[in-house]
């Protein structure tokens, strides 16, 4: 991984859609939320089906759409998330297929400089962990050094990663721990996977899980931008 750019807020969205959702019904949502790129305030935004949720202990890991934005602050965040095309989205082609949603929002200063946007094509792995009732600043600071270890001794295929603790915590639904990692492909992210479970597996791992109540992981193929674009 290079150098590293400017401060930036990750976002990142996770949607449920209903059963028997016409896939069309489904595209037009994915198009419409990858539209939102023309808006000012967003500096990265992809969404789309997610490929796997491999090691997920939650329920909720039947999440099938995720969505990956970035923002230089939070109140460009927050512009997003007001601006009427976003409104219009989640209201008309979002919430009618929509059975469930939760959220998390972390800030990293580690993202390379020019990589703001993952190229189309490359492998994204985002984790969320929800600590167990009553963990303190102490545990929620192993799992967070837990988690860095854990994408270093990966990082031979990593193109980039994040890690953070969630500051939306209305919307995460106990989750409170993020991460982002960009792979070249899905050989790659398997490889560096199977490289961070050997080096953690033993004490380390098990002085960590102590903490940790549930994790949610995505894996999704950053799309190629259409050529043309849903209006709305």
């Amino acid at each position: 991984m290079s150098s590293s750019s400017a401060q930036i807020i990750e976002h990142v969205v996770l949607f449920k859609v209903k059963d028997g959702t016409d896939p069309a019904l489904v595209n037009a949502m994915v198009d419409g939320l990858n539209a939102l790129i023309s808006l000012d305030s967003v500096l990265h935004i992809a969404a789309g089906p997610v490929l796997r949720t491999p090691g997920s202990s939650s329920s909720p890991s039947t999440f099938t759409v995720i969505l990956h934005g970035r923002y230089r602050t939070n109140d460009d965040l927050a512009a997003y998330s007001n601006h009427p095309d976003h409104v219009r989205v989640v209201k008309e082609l979002g919430s009618p297929i929509r059975e469930n949603i939760m959220a998390a929002d972390w800030v990293t200063d580690r993202v390379p400089e020019g990589a703001v946007a993952p190229p189309p094509g490359s492998v994204v792995k985002v984790s969320l962990l929800k600590l167990k009732e009553g963990a303190g600043d102490e545990a929620k600071g192993e799992v967070l050094t837990a988690v860095a270890e854990g994408i270093r001794d990966g990082l031979g295929g990593i193109e980039q990663a994040t890690w953070g603790e969630n500051f939306s915590p209305s919307r995460s639904k106990g989750f409170s721990i993020g991460s982002l990692v960009v792979f070249r492909g899905v050989e790659e992210m398997e490889a560096a996977a199977a490289a961070a479970a050997a080096a953690t597996a033993g004490p380390r791992q098990e002085e960590v899980g102590k903490h940790v109540d549930g994790m949610i992981s995505v894996e999704y193929v950053v799309p190629h931008p259409k050529l043309a674009s849903l209006s709305i």
